[in-house]
């Protein structure tokens, strides 16, 4: 397998096939992220089995061909390969408890949440007991981006168990990275939020103060876009941020809920992260504002302050 310049893993995604048996994947969690995830899977020929707590979102799903549970378990007995697309770590422990007295021997398990690296450790440990492969893999990237096929996979876990991912991830990914042993997927992932959301936070910020010299908003983004301090957030939320355009790819509440991770995964391993402790306050006097449900773009509005 190649390595990339940082010594990781790597690997393209793998190419396509529609499966010939129509396999049925499991799925629990239709929101932006799992949504996504069911377009593509639906588009490549396999048949989806998918779960949540919010009809609204089920119902969306069977329109575009899924097929709904009526309980967790169902997909336990009915699919060989399970994704969870879930919002935090206590909604994939409470998962994992209805699941697992349902479970049997060569079952798969795909956690996609970014959430604790320690409860991800333990769930993997808990379901190698029954003899079931547990993979995390995280996602880097946001919904339409999933839609596109264009985010990077962080998986973790045993090699073999990653390689029965490879057709899953290629739906929507075009680039996996193997980096190690259970929990190193979730800590990668808490890095690599970091640096985005702060990303994010400097670009609004720009615009901001650009609109505040009485710059124009989609010249300065322009420039930027040429310039040494370019990010691919410019491309991704820029436009965004200058038209008000707030309808979330990626909500600005799962943001903060991912930077207090950071910094509670700071806090344990002695890291000092200052910029997180700022952006954590900028989130937090976003949701107060209203704005936790709206894309993460919104952030721009805490920046445009008037005083």
């Amino acid at each position: 397998m190649p390595l990339s310049s940082d010594g990781l893993q790597t690997m393209p995604a793998a190419p396509v096939a529609v499966p010939p048996d129509r396999e049925s994947i499991g799925l629990i969690g239709l929101g932006l992220m799992g949504g996504a995830m069911a377009e593509r899977f639906l588009a490549r020929g396999f048949e989806v089995v998918g779960f949540d707590i919010d009809s609204a979102r089920l119902a969306a799903f069977v329109s575009q061909g899924g097929r709904a549970a009526e309980a967790i378990a169902e997909l336990a007995v009915s699919c060989q390969r399970i994704i969870l697309s879930l919002p935090n770590s206590d909604a994939v422990q409470t998962v994992l408890e209805q699941l697992e007295p349902h479970l049997h021997p060569g079952q798969l398990i795909v956690d996609t949440t970014t959430g604790c690296p320690e409860i991800a450790v333990a769930a993997g440990r808990r379901l190698a007991g029954h003899r079931v492969d547990y993979v995390e893999g995280t996602i880097s990237g946001n919904s339409s981006q999933v839609r596109r096929g264009e985010v990077l996979v962080i998986a973790s876990g045993a090699a073999q168990a990653i390689a029965r991912c490879d057709d899953l991830f290629a739906c929507f990914a075009n680039k996996v990275h193997h980096v190690g042993d259970w929990g190193s997927a979730s800590k990668l992932k808490l890095v690599s939020n970091l640096v985005l959301g702060l990303n994010r936070a400097v670009l609004a910020e720009g615009l901001a103060f650009a609109g505040k010299l009485g710059l124009s908003p989609e010249q300065t983004l322009a420039v930027l876009r040429d310039s040494m301090g370019y990010s691919r957030v410019m491309d991704t939320k820029g436009a965004k941020m200058i038209a008000g355009d707030f309808e979330p790819q990626a909500r600005l509440s799962q943001h903060l809920k991912d930077v207090r991770l950071i910094l509670s995964a700071a806090a344990a391993s002695h890291a000092w992260t200052p910029l997180s402790e700022v952006h954590k306050q900028l989130l937090e006097q976003a949701e107060s504002k209203g704005l936790g449900a709206l894309d993460n773009s919104a952030i721009i509005r805490v920046l445009e302050r008037e005083d």
